[in-house]
């Protein structure tokens, strides 16, 4: 009896050719992201299970090929393996790493910066029926099918004839967005660039919170902007960002408080003041809770490693 293979089972098999051109353009290079000739193309490539690293994702498809990831979003943890992605469609404060990762059989990753306006313009082309009652996440882990995995074969190969780059990648781009729109998870993808879609004008305050991360938080004057009332504005940025404008904000205000103990060797108290807050003891506190030590002890351990 012939056994019937599903499109992700499909899928799973194709990743070992992607995997295959993913680490032939990031072998040698060593740990970490590495760009390509394709603006909006990167890889990732992981040797060894690491400590998380925390930042703000942009809007990204990121589709493993080899490995498995986890990614901590507002302390929830969530994994993702072969022939799986995460779409991100606004701008998150996440942290992740590679947990199935060796020398042998590196943590692998394709990864594509989304554009809102392209997506705009094929939304308005294929003209997809667009509810908008009610938000939908701003991040979401689906199974890929075997169709975006020959995009993604695709775009890839490119990189071996660079000539080719400037007119194919951009209709290979447009198919793995038209992919993305026609998928399960199309609605999400669909109000990253719908005009007054509730996840774009929340996405619209989440620019000015990342603008103005050390300024005291108004929720009154975010759902103003936001066209919302307080109470639906918590509801839908809650349902966007999996946390509340609070929750958001700290971890901004953390992780650049991070960043400039890292590059500019500044102390934890100055750190604090230069991110908004005022008492230095519920900067500590919250600081260990989010990266597991004090400053000092976490950033001797980051230089160290």
């Amino acid at each position: 009896m012939k056994i019937e293979t599903t499109s992700h089972e499909a899928a799973i098999d194709k990743c070992e050719e992607l995997a295959a051109l993913v680490a032939r353009h990031t072998n040698g290079k060593g740990n970490g992201a590495h760009i390509t000739a394709i603006d909006s193309l990167a890889f990732m490539r992981e040797c060894d299970s690491v400590t998380a690293m925390h930042g703000v994702s942009e809007p990204v498809l990121g589709l493993v090929v080899q490995g498995k990831k986890e990614v901590l979003l507002n302390e929830e943890a969530y994994q993702y393996g072969v022939a799986q992605y995460l779409v991100v469609s606004v701008d998150l404060p996440m942290s992740g790493c590679a947990v199935e990762a060796t020398p042998d059989k590196p943590y692998l990753c394709l990864k594509l910066k989304l554009d809102s306006a392209q997506l705009c313009e094929i939304i308005a082309q294929t003209n997809p029926s667009i509810d908008q009652k009610d938000s939908v996440s701003g991040w979401f882990i689906s199974d890929a099918d075997s169709t975006l995995i020959d995009c993604a074969i695709r775009l890839t190969k490119l990189l071996e004839t660079p000539q080719d780059i400037p007119f194919l990648a951009p209709m290979v781009i447009r198919e793995i967005y038209y992919r993305l729109l026609i998928g399960e998870q199309g609605e999400a993808v669909r109000q990253i660039a719908t005009a007054g879609s509730n996840m774009q004008r929340i996405a619209e305050v989440i620019k000015r919170l990342k603008a103005d991360f050390a300024q005291p938080l108004r929720v009154e004057e975010l759902a103003e902007q936001a066209n919302m009332s307080a109470s639906s504005f918590h509801r839908h940025f809650k349902q966007v960002t999996s946390m509340s404008p609070l929750q958001y904000q700290k971890q901004l205000r953390l992780s650049a408080a991070r960043q400039f103990m890292l590059s500019e060797n500044v102390d934890a108290t100055q750190a604090a003041y230069q991110v908004g807050y005022e008492s230095i003891s519920q900067f500590s506190r919250e600081y260990s809770r989010m990266f597991g030590a004090p400053p000092i002890q976490d950033i001797e351990r980051l230089r160290v490693a």
